[in-house]
């Protein structure tokens, strides 16, 4: 589909939610629409032979903003996040509630704003410290994401989401190179409802300890409505550096 001008192509774009999964969409917020995307619960587990730590977050949101008919403006923060980590060879509890940071960016697409046929974007964005560790980094990062999905039918979409951060070390001074690829295979399994398998390969530089993690996800999207998102999915780690397992319920509604 070519790009449409003014008020007549953002009448007809369909709701594009970034929500669920890891990978990022290349779709755009059409201009005057905001969508309010919010992970209502987030659980995440690593566990190994001397630790184990769960991580719950609870209403991660992240704001879009249709900008331009191409240019979408974003906000997202972390409101309350729960850290509990037990040390299997002591028997200590650690416990830490906390905040997140908060995510400041634009999504500018650059062919076909809708997500439809062939549609690549450019996502820049920074973290700002707001938040406290283990939930907030403790310093400003800043990353970019390059989406890209393509239509292999009316079906089946494809989806590479190559991204470069500037990353803050774990302690939280300073910053070092990331850099991760997510592929995706998205399937309309009914109109209303969505399926996307993916993988992603994340290189973590940090002068602590560099890491090569590895995921798997699966989520699912069902439609309630043309503004209204009902989400759920979960990642395994597939690599001794990545998260044991990780399990999500969230919305989204355009307005």
């Amino acid at each position: 589909m070519g790009l449409l001008s003014g008020t007549a192509h953002a009448a007809e774009r369909d709701y594009c939610p970034e929500r669920p999964g890891i990978g990022t969409p290349a779709c755009t917020v059409a201009p005057g629409h905001v969508s309010l995307e919010a992970g209502l619960i987030d659980w995440t587990r690593e566990d190994d032979s001397s630790m184990r730590s769960d991580t719950v977050l609870i209403g991660d949101t992240l704001v879009r903003i249709g900008l331009t008919d191409t240019v979408e403006g974003q906000i997202g923060w972390t409101p309350f996040g729960h850290v509990r980590t037990r040390d299997k060879n002591s028997g200590t509890i650690d416990r830490a509630d906390r905040v997140g940071d908060v995510l400041l960016g634009f999504k500018a697409n650059l062919h076909n704003p809708d997500g439809s046929g062939f549609s690549v974007a450019i996502h820049p964005f920074v973290t700002v410290p707001v938040g406290r560790g283990p939930v907030g980094a403790g310093d400003w990062g800043t990353g970019l994401v390059v989406p890209v999905t393509y239509d292999l039918s009316k079906a089946l979409n494809l989806q590479f989401s190559p991204e470069l951060d500037a990353a803050v070390d774990q302690d939280g001074h300073g910053r070092h190179l990331a850099y991760s690829g997510t592929m995706g295979l998205g399937m309309a399994i009914t109109p209303a409802v969505t399926g996307t398998i993916e993988f992603q390969a994340l290189r973590d530089d940090d002068p602590l300890e560099a890491t090569t993690q590895l995921l798997a996800g699966l989520s699912f999207g069902w439609m309630a409505n043309d503004a209204l998102q009902i989400d759920l999915g979960g990642a395994v780690g597939l690599s001794h550096a990545s998260s044991d397992s990780e399990i999500y319920l969230g919305v989204s509604r355009r307005f």
